[in-house]
């Protein structure tokens, strides 16, 4: 193992093992302990007491950020001609339908989100095995498959994000950027946190929420007391 500076070093003892803090004290903290040079995206981490396996446990939802996600996001709004105009307005990244499927065919992946109309998702499913695995494959669940295209990408340019759990009960995912202020980074956890309380599924047994922790690119995870949430 590689040692750790001076620096990184008097960072890590900030961090006390085994506490919990407060999701006050946390999104003061991580910003104490990043120390990297670019603006680091801020991770949370919810392990929850759930069996994905179980159609009736997967726990997916989409929460708007109240403080946007620090980042820009290229949307792409595959859509009819009589939408197009709406969808540039609102602020989507590329319009389009036809020439964009062909260009996907062709391996062009230089978005993070598409947007669609129910009318044409059959067109999107050859596009299965490219966008699948890189999680971009429109799904109405998550609000990106819509009759509303322009209101979508308004929505996804303001800070919404869609989230799942994973095979393991855990759900990962990124809140906003470093750069953001204590308060900034408080309210985005708090609504996300917040958010995944409530869909809590009915068979769920036992302690929903696990543990919770916040990190930046590259810090230490912070472990946060749930209570402190609610």
């Amino acid at each position: 193992m590689s040692k750790l500076t001076k620096n990184q070093k008097s960072v890590a003892e900030k961090v006390e093992a085994g506490k919990a803090y407060t999701l006050q004290e946390a999104s003061e903290l991580v910003k104490e302990i990043t120390t990297t040079k670019f603006d680091a995206s801020l991770d949370i981490d919810v392990r929850l007491g759930v069996d994905p396996r179980k159609a009736n446990q997967m726990v997916r939802g989409v929460v708007s950020l109240p403080n946007g996600t620090g980042k820009t996001v290229r949307v792409l709004a595959l859509c009819t001609p009589d939408q197009e105009a709406a969808a540039k307005e609102a602020g989507a990244d590329y319009v389009g339908l036809d020439e964009y499927v062909e260009k996907i065919k062709g391996g062009w992946t230089d978005i993070d989100v598409i947007i669609t109309m129910p009318s044409c998702m059959g067109k999107l499913g050859p596009l299965g095995r490219v966008l699948g695995p890189r999680g971009l494959m429109p799904n109405p669940k998550s609000g990106t498959v819509t009759m509303d295209v322009a209101k979508a990408v308004k929505e996804v340019k303001q800070g919404k994000i869609d989230f799942k759990v994973d095979k393991a009960g855990i759900i990962h995912t990124s809140i906003g950027k470093i750069s953001m202020t204590p308060e900034q980074i408080l309210g985005n956890a708090k609504e996300f946190i917040q958010t995944v309380i409530k869909l809590k599924p009915s068979s769920a047994k036992g302690t929903y929420i696990k543990s919770i922790f916040i990190s930046s690119t590259m810090s230490k995870g912070i472990k946060i007391d749930p209570k402190s949430v609610e």
